[in-house]
């Protein structure tokens, strides 16, 4: 079959290599082991690709005939003839090529020979696969069983589609090529494919990440998993593809939600993965493990990124429900939307809940600020400017304080603010608000909204409504209370009393309401916004006030997540200066309060009696039998003043021996004994690395680069993957051989016999029993032997 490769692609060169450079490439690309997952037939089809390239660029003449065919290939598809036959590679050139790479100690294996009497121009064969590809693309004929080790290759250079493309024939609908051995052992040849698909698919998606396509890189690793899932293979893998994939959610989420509206699928698949993240995280401001990467704070400034995305009822679902956790930063950000939705809907009812929940918020906050927003859009002028005297938000004050030099009160300053804020600062995180202004004079003149501010309660009678002491509960009562409380300003006050309203005022107090509203009406009428837009001075400071709004917003949220929900008691309430002097002397919490001391006390001084009695009666026993003991000379050999104790402080401990690392740093050649403790202490701190124990940093003990480097990533993949393997080991060293060139470098080959257990979350799901010949490269570092790579022979 023909492969879209060419011979300088395997060796990583340009067609202008030196023979120097191919030699060197040859080496590196030789030493280069792919994952040790791989069977030994793919690593050895891929080295037979290896070498049969080296063969042919190396030999000068078989070089010209191939460059000759490479080039007209390329650059001249249409003028490409057939090889003659002088043209053809000489075989026994090759043949005598390889006799002397051999002899030059260089491992060369006679397939070249066999394979390149092919020619190597573009003659198609029925059983070829070029026509699926760019007919200009070079490519190389291969025997079937070295397909594995052409895909692999390809991966290895980064042709990751042109893998996934080549194999998806044999990867669906039961292929019956591989199921028949034309590519080799089934059992071996199966999972290489599969594995080289998933680490293609692996690659692919982490470049896609890169080149920002967040949801095309996400549909790559979920392929390469569910094809490791669907034949239950390589849990490593799988494991490194599902910690990608975690951290990818945010990035997903982000592109997702940014999508017009009219995708509404795609849009609602980002709303669902970013709800798992929040119950992972336990909330916004949660601790909880998402393994997405992002901190407490990371996360908040994630949330804020997003709601520029997300309409007004998005964020009424999705922050409503993080209240409901409890959930401070979802409660404040929850208030922002009912208040931006209640405001450019009209929805009074929806501001109204807005204000409950900042009553909940001010317990542990400053949120008069907002509160006084709250009341001024519901009509309760005199609750807004009690709000305003208690909050400490200086430059929102200063604001409405200039801009209200020339009245009694402060509302025309708190009109204007409110206007600026709910514009500059609420409506633009809001998708379908964003372009939107905000106008009182609009907002008043709405009769629904006038019907519903005159059938709300006289301030007396709301202020009343949170002076009541209410008895104690534990925290989950008290949160489940406020959320009666909301949940009944939902279904009566936000539908019911909006309704009635709108058919009869008289029913709910008409000339206070009536005179109420009139006067605020009249306080943000056209003369209030005809002389804001007059004064200079105001327009400066909105924009002022647009810079130092936003700080202080975001600084609240900060607040909220450092800070736990306000809790219901008896001596924390709106009005509190209006609670009751004292209680009356029935009340069963004051009669045992007073009680209460006498009868602990009395218990202390009965328990301490007790406690001395029996101290004194067992003092008294023990004498009484010590006494009687001598008197009878039953009592034991003593201990002789003059004897010296064994074990004192000043006496040193028993020296514990080092390691056995440490012993391996003999001077001069290395010997069988200390080459087989060095490969003895690998196998053993392998299997601790690698076992349920996960000692990973023992690695560094007996590992340098680049083992180092491959080895590491795998053991913490197993760790946080909780899976760990068990390991037997024998070893037996057959030779050792110093490097000619530096004696700190040697050569050790070794048979190993391996038993391995694999286990994945304490289930047994695999076992291996290999018997290998191995050659390790050592290097003494730091007067210690270590190793630095090795390489199967068989």
């Amino acid at each position: 079959m023909r492969i879209p490769l060419d011979y300088y692609r395997i060796l990583g060169l340009p067609i202008q290599a030196t023979a120097e450079q191919l030699r060197q490439a040859h080496r590196d690309r030789t030493q280069q082991f792919p994952r040790r997952e791989y069977s030994e037939a793919t690593i050895v089809a891929r080295k037979q690709l290896i070498d049969e390239a080296y063969a042919v660029l190396s030999d000068p003449e078989q070089r010209q005939t191939y460059d000759g065919s490479f080039l007209a290939k390329t650059y001249e598809p249409e003028e490409v003839e057939e090889l003659s036959p002088s043209s053809e590679i000489n075989l026994d050139k090759v043949e005598e090529k390889e006799t002397k790479l051999q002899e030059a100690g260089e491992v060369i294996p006679k397939i070249a020979s066999r394979r390149l009497g092919k020619r190597i121009s573009s003659q198609n064969r029925d059983n070829l696969v070029t026509s699926e590809f760019d007919p200009n693309t070079p490519s190389i004929e291969i025997e079937d069983p070295q397909f594995v080790g052409a895909i692999l290759i390809l991966q290895e250079l980064g042709e990751y589609e042109l893998v996934l493309k080549l194999t998806h024939p044999y990867l669906t609908n039961n292929s019956i090529a591989i199921k028949d051995g034309r590519f080799g052992d089934p059992a071996l040849v199966l999972p290489d494919i599969v594995l080289t698909v998933a680490l293609a698919n692996l690659e692919l998606g982490r470049e896609q990440w890169q080149q920002g396509q967040y949801e095309s890189a996400a549909t790559a690793l979920e392929a390469g998993q569910g094809l490791l899932l669907r034949e239950n293979l390589f849990v490593q893998v799988r494991g490194e593809i599902q910690a990608d994939l975690y951290k990818l959610r945010p990035y997903r989420v982000m592109e997702l939600i940014a999508l017009p509206e009219e995708i509404a699928l795609d849009r609602r698949r980002g709303l669902e993965i970013l709800q798992d993240m929040l119950n992972e995280r336990g909330g916004i401001d949660g601790e909880g493990e998402d393994k997405s990467g992002l901190g407490v704070e990371d996360f908040l400034k994630f949330i804020q990124q997003l709601r520029h995305h997300l309409s007004t009822s998005e964020q009424k679902k999705l922050f409503e429900a993080e209240a409901h956790r409890p959930s401070a930063v979802g409660t404040y950000l929850a208030v922002y939307t009912f208040l931006a939705q209640g405001f450019a809907q009209k929805q009074p009812a929806l501001i109204r809940k807005a204000k409950l929940m900042l009553m909940q918020l001010g317990r542990s906050q400053d949120v008069n600020l907002e509160k006084s927003v709250c009341a001024l859009l519901l009509g309760q002028t005199e609750e807004a400017s009690r709000s305003l005297e208690l909050s400490h938000e200086n430059e929102p004050l200063s604001f409405i304080k200039e801009n209200s030099q020339e009245s009694p009160d402060l509302l025309p300053g708190l009109c204007l603010y409110a206007e600026h804020w709910l514009t500059e600062e609420v409506f633009p995180h809001f998708r379908d608000l964003s372009d939107k202004s905000a106008s009182l004079k609009d907002y008043f003149a709405d009769q629904h909204v006038q019907a519903y501010l005159e059938a709300l309660p006289t301030e007396s009678e709301v202020a009343n409504q949170w002076v009541v002491v209410q008895p104690r509960r534990d925290p989950n009562e008290e949160q489940m209370f406020y959320q009666k409380e909301v949940d009944k300003l939902t279904v009566s006050d936000l539908e019911n009393k909006a309704i009635s309203g709108m058919g009869s005022v008289a029913t709910a107090s008409p000339a206070s309401a009536s005179k109420r509203t009139s006067n605020l009406l009249g306080t943000s009428s056209d003369n209030l916004l005809e002389e804001s837009e007059r004064s200079s001075s105001t327009i400066g400071a909105q924009k002022q006030l647009t810079n130092t709004s936003y700080g202080r917003y975001s600084g609240r949220i900060r607040e909220r997540s450092r800070s736990t929900l306000p809790q219901f008691n008896e001596s924390t309430s709106l009005g509190s200066e209006e609670l009751p002097q004292s209680i009356p002397e029935h009340s069963p919490r004051r009669i045992s309060t007073r009680r209460e001391p006498i009868k602990v006390g009395r218990l202390i001084l009965i328990a301490v009696l007790g406690l001395l009695a029996i101290g004194f009666i067992g003092l008294l026993t023990i004498k009484t039998i010590g006494w009687l003991v001598n008197a009878l000379g039953l009592g034991g050999p003593r201990l002789e003043r003059e004897q010296p104790a064994e074990v004192g402080l000043e006496r040193l401990p028993i020296e514990i021996p080092e390691p056995n690392w440490v012993s391996l740093g003999a001077s001069g050649p290395i010997t069988k004994e200390i080459a087989q403790l060095a490969i003895q202490s690998w196998l053993d701190i392998k299997a601790s690395a690698l076992g349920p124990n996960h000692q990973v940093e023992q690695l560094q003990n007996i590992l340098v680069n680049p083992a180092l480097e491959r080895w590491l990533p795998t053991a913490n993949a197993l760790k946080r993957e909780k899976s760990y393997r068990k390991y037997e080991h024998d070893l037996e060293i057959k030779s050792v051989k110093m490097s000619n060139t530096d004696g700190n470098e040697a050569q050790v080959d070794a048979q190993v016999r391996e038993k391995v257990q694999f286990y994945d979350n304490g289930r047994l799901t695999n076992s291996d029993n290999e018997n290998l010949l191995v050659r390790y490269n050592l290097v003494r570092q730091n007067e210690k032997w270590q190793i630095s790579n090795w390489k199967v022979l068989r």
